[in-house]
């Protein structure tokens, strides 16, 4: 992981002399929102989930099958994975809401793993169903060491997805739920990031303003936070079992 240079105050987003990308700011920090995909944790391992998902339909799966069948379902597209390199035109609606909808994000994601001749009856749903299972991700070596330390340092903490499913039960079952405040889910919110709204719902739930809080995410959409007010981090997603640089937000939100 490369060394991270000292953020330098920033002007308020919006301002005229505000960066036009994300940025960190010194401002003083009373609440630090997180991604949870990409920023706290990651989906097993391709080949392993495959070979679980095949177990739950009563097949072993030899490690050169297994592979094979993780790469045609990857190019497919895999919730938690690289988006699908086409969305059939029957599961175009389902995909737009997949976000929005339970229904929705079962649908789209089983389907699209349908369309992989894989020759194992029910797999489809037995791949889905580890996104629901806390096996079925592994959090990041720094997540549980600094949401521990926000949480010693009196820092409110939420966690913001767009997401089609309920994460609490993954965080109880990995000791973190009482390290989180809030859960902001954009299935139950009815909003997706980058919309501002869904940032401004997690700051008003954690009672906090929303520039008096730090976004830290993965991806551009997690940078809609600006728009909202917050200050934001965009840390590059580490593969499952390396740190993902978590680090730095302890460095912006908790005071010497």
């Amino acid at each position: 992981m490369p060394d991270r240079t000292e953020p330098a105050q920033t002007p308020a987003p919006g301002s005229a002399d505000a960066p036009a990308g994300p940025v960190a700011s010194r401002r003083p920090v009373e609440a630090v929102l997180f991604d949870f995909h990409g920023t706290l944790a990651q989906v097993e391992e391709a080949t392993a989930w495959v070979t679980a998902a095949a177990a739950a339909c009563g097949v072993t799966l030899d490690r050169i099958r297994a592979t094979s069948l993780a790469d045609r379902l990857l190019t497919a597209g895999r919730a938690g994975g690289p988006l699908p390199a086409r969305v059939p035109p029957a599961l175009a609606e389902l995909w737009a809401d997949r976000d929005l909808y339970p229904h929705a994000h079962r649908g789209a994601y089983t389907g699209l793993a349908a369309t992989v001749d894989t020759g194992i009856d029910g797999l489809a749903d037995a791949l889905y169903e580890r996104l629901l299972v806390p096996e079925g991700w592994v959090p990041y070596p720094d997540t549980a060491p600094t949401l521990a330390a926000l949480h010693a340092a009196g820092v409110r903490v939420g966690v913001v997805s767009n997401i089609g499913f309920d994460i609490r039960p993954l965080f109880a079952a990995w000791g973190l739920a009482d390290l989180v405040d809030t859960y902001t889910l954009s299935y139950e919110v009815g909003r997706c990031k980058p919309d501002p709204g869904i940032f401004l719902r997690a700051c008003g739930m954690l009672g906090v303003d929303p520039e008096r809080s730090l976004m830290v995410g993965d991806t551009p959409a997690d940078a809609g936070a600006v728009a909202a007010g917050c200050a934001v981090l965009v840390l590059p997603a580490a593969d499952a079992g390396r740190p993902s640089g978590l680090g730095a937000v302890l460095d912006l939100a908790v005071p010497d």
